[in-house]
């Protein structure tokens, strides 16, 4: 269980202080609504260096039928990121939209959309704090969209100096991309260094 504190309430200001120590949020509507704070004892990051794009990836980027745009549709990405689980399961409530939202309207949340023939068609949204980013949740409605937006994301925050890119826990599918697990105490000499940092979205 990595669950570390338990809180009632959301704030931008709560989200930023203990993204500097760590722990993320969660929303559990199957718990009364309460907000859970997590800390795995390893986190998935990808490493600049370790970015992995497949082939049939490096077509679709190469093919480019879509426009991308960054921070044009913050609150529609979230919401669409929510919709794609029950209405039970989603750690993304509505005052994860509204909160994350006001993080965003500070520039402390960043998303990136994806749009096929005029439609948002792909996206990801995260937190930025210094040098770091925290990459939330991706969503898509046309295949590869997701992917898309994930290699942009990266590619963007590679290009402005960040140090960090977290992608909370890994799976077999963010594997694909390179992330990788580190030790919590390696995470947190790198999160450390990342968010002294001055970087600019």
């Amino acid at each position: 269980m990595d669950v570390r504190a338990i809180s009632e309430i959301i704030t931008p200001e709560m989200i930023l202080e203990q993204y500097a120590k760590g722990l993320f949020p969660m929303a559990n509507p199957g718990w009364g609504g309460v907000i859970t704070w997590h800390c795995p004892s390893r986190r998935a990051v990808i490493p600049f260096d370790a970015f992995h794009v497949s082939r049939s990836l490096a077509r679709t980027l190469r093919k480019a039928d879509f426009t991308v745009t960054f921070d044009t549709a913050f609150d529609r990405v979230m919401e669409e990121c929510a919709s794609g689980h029950g209405e039970d399961e989603t750690w993304i409530s509505e005052d994860f939209i509204r909160v994350f939202g006001e993080l965003h309207r500070r520039g402390h949340a960043h998303s990136v959309e994806v749009w096929v023939k005029g439609e948002l068609a792909g996206g990801l949204y995260g937190v930025h704090l210094g040098g770091a980013f925290f990459a939330e949740s991706k969503f898509h409605r046309e295949r590869d969209m997701s992917k898309v937006a994930l290699a942009c994301m990266v590619d963007r925050v590679r290009r402005a100096g960040f140090a960090l890119f977290e992608v909370q826990y890994l799976t077999a599918h963010l594997a694909q991309f390179g992330a990788v697990e580190i030790r919590h105490a390696e995470y947190l000499k790198q999160l450390r260094k990342a968010v002294a940092m001055r970087c600019e979205f």
